[in-house]
């Protein structure tokens, strides 16, 4: 099939899957969480075409997110502070999660918290639902560790992650920050605490002026930076937690809106990727990177062999 020409509803049988943290993906593209809704993207495309769904993050209450304007336009991407809103895990469990599952997708469920209690209040809720794995999403502001991010602290992301590990059995990826000195150092950290696989990288902080008042364009002020922009700093990360271990399973996230630069990061040693922007761009993005990735690792044995075997490429 020519991934030029593929239809997004048409069923397809892959032939290069994934395996991540022991479970295989179909295919080795998901989709970033907070860029996917069901509703919303179901009408672009058959959400199990994909390896896996990664959903917006889920938190133990209803979130509301930040006054707006939330977004704004930058060089090759966006700045955006939504501010993980969402309806919580309750209504997560009984309305999206099931719908997901009807549809044969691999849902990964993104854990979003303000303080520990709450990442341990909605993995309690997840630890025997229907989801294939969990994100712990160590980006927010934590105020149990005084506003800072969870996953800028080595310390208090081992002990985090650590407390979570004994919630649950299932695959427990966690979503690593770029906005630290040596990510190497939190992505060890979070493997210590028994993390069965990373996710890298979530947003950078940056902003946008008006210059007409002089005024920052997001209510918020600062925000997260997201888009092609981004692509050649998620590969250096990616890399570098490779380096620092080997064995742990990755998956590339930053950039990433064709096939091609999905393939960059398995060559920089990601076992799988997760397409996000892209798809606020062109809703079929995701497929579309998976359709296109296939063609390209048809022609690239040695790679395929291995991330079907769990294995991340070797430099």
């Amino acid at each position: 099939m020519n991934a030029q020409t593929f239809d997004p509803f048409e069923p397809y049988d892959y032939r290069h899957g994934s395996v991540v943290a022991g479970l295989r993906w179909k295919n080795p593209v998901g989709t970033a969480s907070g860029t996917f809704k069901l509703d919303a993207c179901g009408e672009y495309y058959d959400v199990s075409q994909l390896g896996a769904i990664s959903t917006k993050g889920v938190s133990p209450v209803p979130w509301e997110g930040n006054p707006t304007p939330r977004t704004a336009e930058s060089p090759s991407g966006m700045v955006n502070a939504v501010g993980l809103q969402n309806p919580g895990v309750d209504h997560y469990l009984l309305d999206e999660l099931p719908k997901l599952k009807a549809l044969d997708a691999l849902v990964v469920t993104n854990v979003a918290g303000h303080s520990d209690e709450d990442y341990a209040q909605v993995v309690a809720k997840l630890a025997q639902s229907e989801a294939d794995m969990l994100e712990i999403n160590v980006s927010c502001p934590n105020v149990t560790h005084g506003g800072m991010s969870v996953g800028t602290d080595p310390i208090a992301l081992e002990r985090l992650v650590r407390r979570l590990r004994g919630m649950t059995d299932k695959p427990m990826i966690v979503k690593l920050t770029p906005n630290v000195t040596d990510i190497a150092e939190t992505a060890r950290a979070a493997a210590d605490g028994g993390a069965d696989a990373l996710s890298l990288i979530n947003t950078l902080v940056g902003m946008r002026l008006d210059t007409r008042t002089g005024r920052p364009i997001i209510a918020n002020v600062t925000g997260g930076v997201s888009g092609p922009a981004i692509l050649p700093i998620a590969l250096a990360c990616v890399w570098k937690v490779r380096r620092a271990l080997p064995d742990m399973p990755i998956i590339g996230i930053g950039g990433i809106s064709s096939g091609r630069d999905a393939l960059e990061f398995l060559y920089a040693g990601a076992n799988a990727v997760e397409v996000g922007a892209a798809a606020l761009v062109d809703p079929q993005a995701p497929v579309r990177v998976a359709h296109e990735l296939e063609e390209l690792l048809d022609r690239r044995p040695r790679l395929a062999d291995a991330l079907e075997k769990g294995q991340a490429w070797q430099q």
